[in-house]
């Protein structure tokens, strides 16, 4: 190997243990920073770790492709975190079954609204069909959303940007939407953002109290499931 520290930088670059050591670093430290500012919604350890990581492979002119060889690890997890969002929920099921009709008409009612409002401000707005169709999934987690998308003939890699701008504003804007709206109960507050924010906004529920978290979890679940039945069917009335 030469001793050129560029040449020694394209032989690391390439090596999935670099970037999954990134991933972690950079995750880590803007968690510190969240946790520093008390978990104040901007400092969503989420948002920065994103831009900080995007940031650091365009100055280093690193492909997605090469990054996600080491990032793909932390992806996996992803699997097992959300089977464990169950435990949880369980620890909640009393308080569970006390809700579950007025938890059922917010999911039916978010859902139906986060569909709506998304592909009508769209139409209105003069977006392309695709584009609208796009957007109808836009408040589920991105397998889910991808999925639908191609389904009823939207973008999977656009939906997967807007189900990420998504979440990030969902987990930023909830904590002061609740409060001007007066809303304390952690269960209704965290189902709310569960289902409005998908997978970012339940962390962030997650990191203000236990209970919102788990209702988090319950509502981001449900809302998928009803999303991938309800938006292909309503996909017959979407612009074509």
């Amino acid at each position: 190997m030469s001793d050129n520290p560029f040449s020694l930088w394209v032989y690391l670059s390439q090596s999935p243990l670099l970037w999954l050591t990134v991933t972690l670093l950079v995750y880590a430290s803007t968690d510190a920073v969240s946790l520093r500012t008390r978990r104040h919604p901007l400092a969503n350890t989420v948002l920065h770790a994103m831009w900080v990581i995007g940031a650091f492979l365009l100055l280093t002119g690193t492909s997605y492709t090469t990054y996600f060889a080491g990032a793909q690890f932390v992806h996996f997890l992803l699997g097992p975190a959300t089977v464990a969002l169950a435990v949880p929920l369980y620890l909640q099921l009393p308080k569970l079954r006390t809700h579950v009709f007025p938890l059922l008409a917010g999911l039916v009612a978010g859902s139906v609204v986060a569909v709506v409002s998304a592909v009508g401000i769209a139409w209105l707005l003069g977006a392309s069909p695709e584009t609208v169709r796009s957007l109808a999934p836009k408040s589920v987690t991105i397998p889910i959303a991808m999925g639908v998308a191609e389904k009823i003939g939207g973008l999977p890699s656009l939906t997967a940007v807007l189900v990420m701008a998504t979440g990030i504003i969902g987990a930023i804007s909830a904590t002061s939407v609740l409060n001007l709206l007066r809303i304390r109960d952690y269960s209704v507050r965290g189902f709310a953002t569960g289902v409005a924010a998908h997978g970012i906004g339940t962390a962030r529920a997650f990191q203000v109290n236990q209970e919102a978290g788990a209702f988090a979890a319950l509502g981001m679940g449900l809302n998928g499931v009803l999303t991938a039945i309800m938006v292909p069917v309503m996909a017959a009335w979407m612009p074509h």
